[in-house]
């Protein structure tokens, strides 16, 4: 009988060490294993690429008139809320979703159904699949900002409002799916776009131009218009910009590790060579260099270096540089003069010309030593990839331009555009907001 009890309590502990076993394997097998390090970084670079947008707000803000100040800000944290919530209820699922033939993600993860906090091997094999979601919220957000430095000072807010949700969701949304969803016909095609070239400068810099173009200049524009009202905090939100670039390039790599250096690295090196060329272009041409200029120039050199960031070197991010404030300061001081269009604040200039720019310096000067998962641009024996990136720019062109053009005549139509010359005269923080940055005082 001894005997007996002996066997049954060996058993009895065999098995309760077998279900043990069990259960610790199926919890090993079934969480995936996520980075701490990679998640760090990138909850870090989601922060970083959410300070651009309050830094596109002063850098956009000090240079309008100091009448229109506060509606600036207004539009770029109104964006925050309502492209977050966008994002979420089906923007992301459009975006990055289970693709439709390659054109867009369906609606199977709208509300952000199946998006969970275990990594996703399509997007995020180290991190959680949230955190992927929320750092591509923070693009999604900054990219309709970006447009309205074209249409400063003239837009009423309830249509700016509408047509910023309009043109994420018909605009942004498929491109963004084209470049980087999984299925995406651009991405399949093997266009390279490291974190926006195509789908931030591109796309926001054409749609930036046609507002300018339907919407018609400013009253007075040019010959009364004043200067920037406050070019420090012009500075300070350039400051904030080129810091939270950090994120925007570095994040792309998804990770804390030798890509996420080198994109950092080539970034700020394209930043400081576009900013040093764009002063002595205007001490060449305009006899003094001035410090909107600079930042001009810094902010043309980091927009262009975008799509390449990586995929390329140190010594092509000093050329990319070159290139972004050589071919911006000549589209902003001559092509807009001589075709007297009224970019307000240069997004087209700036950000259309230099994403352009920098999706086919790409194709010129990226490099498998730099990024093996990458390609060989033209200056590296491979002229096809040149090709495919002024195809994918083309494509992007066409569609953002015709879809933008679509949706202004459409809100147009239905609510109306700009503000009245009276509105404008007086000013859209008082006519739009009824609140004023600034207290005068006698």
């Amino acid at each position: 009988m001894r005997q007996i009890r002996k066997y049954l309590w060996a058993g009895a502990v065999f098995l309760m060490f077998l279900g043990l076993s069990k259960t610790v394997w199926a919890a090993t097998s079934v969480i995936p294993d996520i980075s701490g390090g990679d998640t760090a970084w990138v909850l870090v670079s989601a922060a970083l690429v959410f300070l651009m947008t309050p830094g596109l707000a002063f850098f956009y803000g000090g240079l309008v008139r100091k009448k229109n100040m506060l509606s600036i800000l207004m539009q770029c944290f109104i964006l925050i809320c309502i492209i977050t919530l966008q994002w979420i209820l089906f923007g992301y699922s459009l975006s990055f979703g289970p693709d439709v033939k390659g054109w867009i993600g369906n609606l199977s993860w709208a509300g952000l159904q199946h998006v969970g906090l275990d990594p996703f091997a399509g997007y995020s094999a180290t991190i959680p699949h949230q955190l992927f979601m929320i750092y591509q919220c923070m693009f999604a957000i900054i990219t309709p900002g970006l447009i309205l430095g074209a249409f400063a000072e003239r837009m009423k807010f309830s249509a700016f409002c509408v047509f910023s949700l309009l043109w994420a969701t018909l605009v942004y949304d498929p491109v963004c799916h084209w470049m980087w969803g999984n299925g995406g016909f651009l991405k399949a095609m093997g266009a390279l776009d490291f974190a926006g070239g195509v789908v931030v400068h591109i796309n926001a810099g054409i749609a930036a131009l046609v507002c300018a173009l339907v919407l018609g200049k400013r009253r007075g524009y040019p010959d009364h218009m004043s200067p920037p009202h406050n070019l420090p905090f012009a500075v300070l939100g350039a400051g904030l910009l080129w810091f939270g670039w950090f994120g925007f390039n570095g994040g792309s790599a998804l990770g804390a590790n030798r890509l996420a250096v080198s994109a950092m690295v080539v970034s700020h090196i394209s930043g400081a060579a576009a900013g040093l060329t764009w002063a002595l272009l205007e001490w060449k041409f305009n006899s003094k260099p001035t410090m909107l200029g600079m930042i001009t120039g810094a902010v043309a050199g980091l927009a262009t270096i975008t799509p390449a960031a990586g995929f390329v070197g140190p010594i092509s991010a000093i050329w990319i540089g070159i290139l972004a404030s050589l071919v911006c300061f000549f589209c902003v001081a001559v092509i807009k003069a001589k075709f007297n269009y009224d970019d307000s604040l240069d997004a087209f200039g700036v950000h259309g010309v230099g994403g352009i720019l920098g999706t086919l310096a790409t194709g010129l000067w990226a490099t498998k030593a730099v990024n093996p998962a990458g390609n060989n641009g033209l200056f590296f024996g491979n002229p096809g990839l040149f090709l495919i990136q002024l195809k994918a720019t083309v494509i992007t062109i066409v569609y953002s331009f015709i879809v933008t053009w679509v949706l202004l005549k459409l809100v147009n139509a239905f609510m109306g555009l700009r503000v009245s010359d009276n509105e404008e005269r007086i000013g859209l923080d008082l006519t739009q907001h009824r609140e004023s940055g600034y207290t005068m005082l006698d």
